[in-house]
């Protein structure tokens, strides 16, 4: 069996490196998400006025979780095609039955 191939997140001191960019991603993607959600009560507001509480809680919710599910997985994607950790897996489906 041959040797796996390694990562840099195999390498402490490079996964601490590439968990941190990530961190940096999240951080990025959390304050414009508070841009977005200001921006949209402001809209909110000048289109139906204090409407409900709701209104604005469910709104603010609703975008804050799907921004910051878009730049999780962005920042995964990122991440793994950075540090080589989706070269260094095994295909063991990768043979010549499949072609």
């Amino acid at each position: 069996m041959p040797d796996p191939r390694r990562s840099l997140l195999d390498d402490p001191a490079g996964a601490a490196r590439a968990w941190g960019h990530f961190r940096r991603v999240l951080r990025w993607t959390a304050e414009f998400a508070l841009g977005v959600i200001g921006v949209v009560w402001v809209v909110l507001y000048h289109e139906f006025g204090l409407v409900s509480i709701h209104l604005y809680i469910a709104s603010a919710l609703g975008l804050g979780l799907m921004i910051m599910l878009l730049g999780a997985l962005m920042g995964l994607v990122f991440l793994s095609h950075r540090t080589g950790h989706d070269d260094s897996i095994e295909d063991r489906l990768d043979d010549d039955t499949w072609r």
